[in-house]
Parts: structure tokens; sequence; C-alpha cells
């Protein structure tokens, strides 16, 4: 698939960049620096091993992490990563032996479960490693990591130069009824969206592809950020205080979830959170504001919203967008392809969860379990001092709503909810309406595979487990 293709070319060509060359370490004996780490992957072999029997002769845990990374991107020859992931595992207690990959990943997450601790100059050598890869990347680490609000050890590269994976930026759309709707089957996965009454569908198949989209929808600018690995579509504003971020696709990683970069800055934010983690930015109070999202149906979605408009596959870009076709095999299995520490078994990986953003919060985020909700057309709840009530359709689609005083009975799964005073009110996207023409404002939440959602909020309530 063409992910697989991009991310084995681009790793194998910073693999030929960084590896140019022949080094020998600063000095013949005493500890080593942390610019002599290179030598282990681009010295000669003798010179390496005597390099890797000083290294841990004088073992400084705080090296593990740019091991890892260069041993990472750079291809240790066999031999030798066996030696150093031997090495490491016994200096982190870890099993011995075995799959070097399964190796690796439990040193990660021995690293990961210990207090942050790494060289003092990290974040310009992690500057300098990886703009050889792309020279855009320099601007990520180098001068700004000191108030980063994320662990940079956790800061994994995802295989692609910047916006390797390409945004969709203004794409062209056409009514539901239109021919170029037609590729489209009913059964179809969508990202549904509606903007100041303006609907819009975003297939799954087409973002699966470009994981951003950048639209703008009902008078607004909005950036859609879908997160293939972690399995959550958020759709931001991309408005705060009168300012536009214009936004990417950064490279990068945190615990397997996508980090884009604003332009402007090139301050690096969280997908989950809409904030900025590393870079100027930070410490600013800047958060986007999330519109609200479902995931349905293609014809869940267009019998809803008849007038909404989709994308069509003029994207500009050469794609195979057949329903499910992008990430088969990663969405097959309940592995995964990054590691992220401290995983959570109450819940299958890649089990759906539909997470709460709402409510105080002082008290800590929280998801549901969307197999939980399915058995459960109406759920009502409360988190962090904001009540709620869960629809669940026929397609699983679910969407959250503030019930204030009223409660709700039963849902017919299409438009019909029926309150427990025998009230019929109407399901809309932006709000529950009352004959009357009251309303009941959704709540934003979106859907998230466990892993993901428990990875950037390890305190996480989880109803429905």
């Amino acid at each position: 698939m063409f992910w697989i293709f991009v991310l084995t070319w681009q790793v194998g060509g910073a693999r030929a960049q960084i590896r140019s060359g022949t080094l020998e370490p600063a000095t013949s004996e005493g500890p080593v620096g942390l610019d002599d780490l290179a030598v282990i992957f681009r010295g000669s072999p003798a010179g390496a091993d005597a390099l890797l029997e000083r290294l841990f002769e004088h073992w400084d845990p705080r090296y593990t992490a740019p091991l890892l990374e260069m041993d990472h991107i750079l291809g240790t020859p066999r031999p030798l990563r066996i030696r150093l992931m031997d090495r490491l595992a016994d200096a982190w207690g870890v099993p011995a032996g075995g799959a070097v990959r399964d190796q690796r990943d439990d040193i990660h997450q021995a690293l990961w479960a210990s207090p942050y601790n790494v060289p003092e100059d990290y974040g310009a050598w992690k500057a300098g490693l990886y703009r050889r890869i792309d020279p855009r990347f320099d601007a990520y680490f180098d001068d700004h990591t000191d108030a980063a609000t994320i662990r940079l050890d956790e800061v994994q590269w995802g295989g692609v130069r910047r916006d390797g994976i390409p945004p969709l930026s203004d794409p062209e759309t056409v009514p539901a009824r239109d021919d170029q709707a037609s590729y489209l089957d009913d059964t179809d996965v969508v990202f549904g969206v509606v903007v100041n009454g303006e609907a819009r569908a975003y297939p799954k198949r087409i973002l699966a592809w470009h994981e951003m989209v950048k639209d703008h929808l009902g008078g607004r600018s909005i950036n859609g950020v879908y997160c293939t690995l972690c399995g959550s579509m958020i759709v931001y504003d991309t408005l705060i205080v009168g300012k536009h971020y214009e936004l990417g696709t950064s490279g990068f990683l945190y615990r397997s979830n996508k980090l884009m970069y604003d332009h402007d800055t090139e301050s690096m934010w969280s997908t989950i959170t809409g904030e900025p983690v590393i870079g100027p930015l930070v410490g600013r109070g800047l958060k986007l504001t999330p519109w609200t999202v479902v995931t349905t149906t293609w014809g869940r979605w267009k019998a809803l919203h008849p007038q909404t408009t989709v994308l069509t596959l003029d994207t500009g870009h050469r794609r195979d967008y057949g329903e499910g076709v992008a990430y088969r095999d990663y969405f097959a299995t309940d592995g995964l392809m990054f590691k992220v520490p401290g995983q959570d078994d109450r819940l299958k990986n890649k089990a759906e969860v539909l997470a709460l953003r709402f409510g105080d919060p002082e008290a800590g985020p929280a998801a549901i379990s969307s197999d939980f909700l399915k058995t459960r057309p109406v759920y009502t709840g409360e988190h962090g001092g904001q009540a709620y009530v869960v629809l669940t359709d026929r397609s699983g689609a679910h969407r959250i709503y503030d019930p204030k005083a009223e409660s709700f009975s039963a849902y017919d799964g299409d438009q019909a909810v029926t309150s427990t005073t025998g009230q019929r009110w109407s399901l809309t996207e932006e709000a529950l309406v009352a004959p009357d023409g009251t309303k009941l404002s959704r709540l934003p939440s979106h859907g998230a595979f466990w892993f993901g959602w428990h990875a950037a909020h390890p305190d996480t309530a989880l109803i429905g487990e």
C-alpha cells in the first residue's frame, strides 16, 4: 500500500543520508558522549563494538532514548543490534533474548515507566538527527523544547516527511444526489459534520489516505484530523480569539497519535487535546475548539441530511480510495504499529470508545465503550458536573446531548426521541428540538480506539468495560 511505500522509501533515504561516511569517537577512553553514539551506527565494526563496550562500562541510562531512536532510523546491522538490545535489556531489567522488536518494546516500556531523564542537550541532538531526514524537522526541537508539555523521548518519527501524508485543502464536494457521489455505498463509513446548518460528509476511505482535511463549512474555517492509528476523527475550528492557525501534519507521533504543526511558528500540537505541546506557542493558553462530529454510514447520513455535500474522488492525488483499502492490515488485527506506555487491557486495543470532551476538567477524562452503548440506545449519565444523554442509532453512531431538566426513555434510532413525559423531540446534529422550539444542545465528543484515548489520558474513567 502507498503508506508502506512512503515509509520504506523515506526511512531508506534517511539511512543513506545519515550513514554516509565513517565516524570515530571523540576519545578512546572514559565515558561516551552523546555525539559519540553515532559511531555505533556509522563507525567501523571494530570501532562500534569497542564503543559499545565503553558505553556500558560507563553506563548512563539517559542514553537509552537516543540509542533506541538511532537504531529505529538507521537499521543497526543484525549482530550488533542483538548485542545492543541484550545490553539495554540487562540495564533495564527486562528479559534478554527473543525477538529484537519485542526486546525493544520492553525497553521502551521500562523507559517510559521511569521518571523522564534525558541528556541535557537532547532536544538539540534530536533536531540534528531528524533534520537529515527533512531539514524542516529542525524547527520542532531546536531551542524550543524546555517548555514542552510532553516527554521528548515519547515523540517518535512516523516514517514520513512533513506533510508526507498530504492533507486535503478545500477539497471538491458535490451534493449527495450528484453522480460523482455514486462511488459511495450506503454501508461506507463517513464522518459527518454540521457547521451553522451546513452538512458535509467526509468518507473514511478518503481521509485514511490523507489524515487531515482543511475546509470551509457554514462560514467557518475548519480542520478535520483523522488519526488512523488511534481511530479518532476530530474537527477543530481553526480560529482562536480571531487568529487563524494553519495546521499541517508534522511527521511525528506522540503515543501513536499524530502531532500537528502550525505554519507560522512550527510549534507542534496535540491532535487529541488541540493544544500546542512543543514550541514557542506552549504556555500561552491556546486551545482549539472542537466541532461535533459523528461516525456513521453514508446511507444513514444522507437520510438524515438530504442536502449534505460529500467529497468527490477528484482529490488531486492518485490513490486507491476503495472502502477499507488504506491501513487494511492494521485495522484487521489488534496489534499496534507504534508501542505506547501503559496499555490497559480492560478493552481490546482497538475497541471503539466514545470520548467525552466536556465537564469540569478537575473531574478528569472519561470514555464510554461503544459496544456498551450499542445495546443501550438511550444512555444517561453525568461527568464533571455535566449531565448527558447518549443516543445511539441503528448504524451504531453515537450523539450526546445536554438534557438539562429533561429525561428520555426511548429513541427510534432515527430522528424521534421520547421523553419520560411522552413528549417527542426531534434529533438534529446540533440539538434535540421540542415541538415548541426548545433546544437541548449537542455536547462535544468523538470516537477513538481505546488504546489511543487511554495513552493520551492514562487517568481516564471507563464506562461500560
